[in-house]
């Protein structure tokens, strides 16, 4: 069953390519007691996600920030070292945007997102989407109906909605 706006953010251990190499940390960390907008797409390196998605959240950061928002997250089924070279290639690190690996798709699966797409080579990779989570209570949630189409879970149309 898909989490809906109001639930609890499901928890997950997601990985990141820290100092050191890999590592791991907490969702529910990172949403305590704080604001928190989170956006999930299909894939690092993919067309929409790189030409569409990333950009409209480094374009809005500033204005996220001005609203109140502490920290904005990509979460992408992939491994730390793709989304590191990602984060690097489309500038979201310098930007400041949190790019968090679901390696196994376990959060995708528990937000009840997932999704699989054999001829494209997309396997249980995370349906298009974007929430504000509030304390770890999802309190704005807009998914795409396709997601080779970003509008209501960009940036731009997050900021709409808020």
């Amino acid at each position: 069953m898909a989490i809906s706006q109001g639930d609890t953010l499901p928890d997950a251990t997601l990985v990141y390519m820290g100092d050191q190499g890999p590592a791991t940390v907490a969702l529910s960390d990172k949403t305590k007691g704080r604001k928190v907008v989170i956006f999930a797409l299909p894939g690092a390196f993919t067309g929409t996600c790189s030409t569409a998605h990333v950009p409209s959240f480094i374009r809005t950061k500033d204005a996220f920030a001005a609203k109140g928002v502490d920290e904005i997250i990509c979460i992408s089924v992939n491994d730390p070292f793709v989304l590191k070279a990602w984060s690097e290639s489309t500038g979201a690190g310098e930007a400041g945007i949190t790019m968090l690996g679901d390696a196994e798709a376990v959060f995708t699966k528990a937000m009840g997102r997932d999704f699989t797409a054999p001829p494209a080579g997309m396997i249980n990779r995370s349906k298009r989407y974007a929430m504000l989570v509030e304390d770890g209570i999802i309190t704005l949630l807009q998914e795409e109906e396709n997601p080779g189409v970003c509008n209501v879970s960009a940036g731009e149309g997050m900021l709409d909605a808020k």
